[in-house]
């Protein structure tokens, strides 16, 4: 029932061979991961007015100074990333050239920081869309986190569906929106260039503005550079791109910020020219849609619109996070899990794992998670400088054709995004000051982990020169993952029971197979190896298979089957979520059947 019900709601598996089939090309990837950024439109121009507005209205006209900073700080971070795509083609963006160029822990900084970001990305953009709900239907104001909770489980779903499917579902709302934007700008601007809106709505820029400060602009120009949320992203998943990737994950990532500059351009200028402030009750944008559109079905759509992109920009989180886990596991940072391709190709562990963290931070703060934007700002902000020090690091070291040049704009972007964090660190410490605190504590996890790994891997490495340990002792099959200290000691085991021994060896693919073979040959060729090809990465269906035909031969010779499962028993307990998660799986499956023997040999880690 249980795997009907997952059916129904993934699909069917998909082969390993099928994965290039399942890659994103540039108009789908620009939805799926730009959904983040281009919805930042509807707010970025509205926290600039809300720090001006503590002046007076006349302060409105330093939005468009500030707008041009904002674009100049875009460009440095387009350019930046897409220099970070050819560099680092497998992905990992900010984490790896942290890692690589200044060292361990600015790495894992960088690396912990997006990881919290992409949570409360999902969080963030769900709960402002269910506000956007509940403002339209009063009456579910109080199923607030309810809904919130159900839009994520949806998201999730759509995601472990695959990315193609995810990305063609998810494409139509994130077209809409800037097709939405661009109609509104061009009316917009059609009425001001014909007169019906008139030059006395706004204050003329260049107007003296009494009480204005170098720290309030700065502190405006912090505020507004939320509107850049979300342009890390592609860097992460460069992996999910057609071929060749580092070539469309570039060119995505440049429409994506010329289309971000175009749509925050227009909406701050028709702001600026409309006289539009800030309102408790009404978004910016709105006021303008409504300004432009009246309460037509246009501006009923283009609110509709918006409320769905808010929604959608989750999205990127769920693109970006499993990548990002999966590069962090693969460097031992993070359980082996995150490593893992699901049924239909993508890093399920990852994508769950995301949806239920952004669940319970939902659930915790009641669906009100909008003061937690700056701390969702300055996790962008900290990777944005990271990598952009990193980018300097590397032009220094290597000194590439035209590297002076590349320097330049790292540099650029580096002390722009460094101003920026500082301004958000001494303007909303109150707000943030819980990155201190959680940040630092990530990184531990992230070093416990590692050197947990680190110390198994020395404990299970086989050297030539130690003999082997002996063990004191029917058919046993032994299923193995890699050539290590515990299938030796389960092996010898056997061998001190019976000469029939088989181990059993499931591989993902052709190559995998064929290295193991050879190396198992080298390593015990009086036992022999069965290899079993799995096409959808399962360890079970193919392992049951196999003890099927052997149980049905051995019914018909009157022997006994043992299935012995080596398991590697940690020091510490909570290391074993780290550990044996197959090993349990196969245990459990193979318990209902009645002629075979199901054993585990542990092997237990030295004090």
């Amino acid at each position: 029932m249980l795997s009907s019900i997952k059916r129904f709601l993934i699909g069917r598996p998909l082969k390993s061979t099928d994965l290039g089939e399942h890659k994103l090309n540039i108009l789908k990837a620009l939805a799926i991961l730009s959904s983040d950024a281009l919805s930042s439109v509807a707010y970025g121009t509205e926290q600039i007015l809300i720090v001006l507005a503590t002046i007076s209205v006349v302060a409105f006209w330093y939005s468009i100074p500030i707008a041009v900073g904002v674009l100049f700080l875009l460009a440095a971070l387009i350019l930046s990333y897409r220099q970070i795509i050819f560099s680092y083609p497998h992905g990992g963006g900010a984490y790896v050239v942290s890692k690589e160029n200044l060292g361990e822990k600015p790495g894992l900084i960088a690396g912990g920081s997006l990881l919290v970001d992409y949570i409360l990305t999902v969080a963030v953009s769900v709960s402002a869309g269910t506000d956007a709900v509940t403002s339209a239907f009063p009456a579910l104001h109080q199923h607030t986190v309810l809904i919130a909770c159900i839009l994520v489980a949806i998201i999730t779903i759509l995601n472990l569906r695959g990315l193609t499917e995810s990305a063609t579902i998810l494409s139509y709302p994130v077209y809409l929106f800037v097709l939405a934007i661009i109609i509104l700008i061009i009316v917009g601007v059609f009425k001001i260039a014909t007169g019906q809106i008139p030059a006395s709505s706004h204050a003329p820029i260049g107007a003296p503005v009494q009480g204005i400060t170098l720290f309030l602009l700065l502190r405006a120009f912090a505020s507004g550079c939320s509107a850049l949320t979300g342009v890390e992203a592609i860097s992460n998943a460069i992996p999910n791109f057609k071929d060749p990737a580092p070539n469309n994950a570039a060119k995505t990532l440049v429409l994506m910020g010329s289309l971000l500059a175009i749509l925050f351009s227009g909406i701050t200028f028709l702001a600026f020219y409309y006289g539009i402030a800030p309102n408790a009750n009404e978004t910016v944008v709105s006021q303008i849609a409504r300004e432009t559109f009246g309460r037509s079905y246009f501006y009923f759509f283009f609110q509709g619109t918006t409320a769905l992109i808010l929604v959608l920009a989750a999205n990127t989180g769920f693109s970006a996070f499993p990548l990002l886990a999966f590069n962090l596991a693969k460097d031992k940072y993070m359980p082996r899990m995150f490593t893992i391709r699901g049924d239909r190709l993508g890093y399920s562990n990852g994508i769950v794992s995301l949806g239920v963290a952004s669940i319970l931070l939902i659930i915790a703060f009641h669906g009100e998670t909008g003061h937690l934007i700056p701390l969702y700002a300055v996790g962008v902000f900290i990777p944005f400088t990271l990598s952009q020090t990193g980018m300097i690091v590397k032009w220094l070291r290597e000194k590439p054709s035209g590297w002076l040049a590349k320097l330049t704009a790292n540099l650029i972007g580096a002390l722009i995004t460094l101003t920026v964090l500082l301004i958000f660190f001494v303007t909303k410490f109150s707000q943030v000051w819980f990155v201190f605190i959680f940040l630092p504590l990530i990184v531990i996890l992230f070093i416990r982990v590692n050197k947990h790994y680190e110390a198994v891997g020395e404990q299970l490495r086989i050297y030539a020169e130690e003999p082997a340990v002996p063990v004191e002792g029917n058919v046993i099959i032994v299923p193995v993952a890699g050539i290590t200290k515990v299938v030796e000691h389960t092996i010898n085991y056997a061998k001190s029971i019976t000469d029939q021994i088989f181990a059993v060896y499931v591989s993902f693919d052709r190559e995998d197979e064929k290295k193991f073979a050879e190396k198992w040959e080298k390593w015990q060729p009086d036992v022999r190896l069965v290899t079993l090809q799995s096409r959808y990465r399962s360890i079970l269906q193919p392992l049951s298979k196999f003890i099927d035909t052997v149980e049905h031969k051995a019914e018909e010779n009157n022997y006994q089957v043992t299935v012995l499962i080596p398991q590697f028993i940690p020091k510490k307990n909570w290391h074993n979520i780290l550990h044996n998660q197959s090993s349990l799986l196969i245990r459990t499956y193979l318990l209902y059947k009645k002629n075979v023997i199901v054993a585990t040999l542990p092997y237990q880690f030295k004090k």
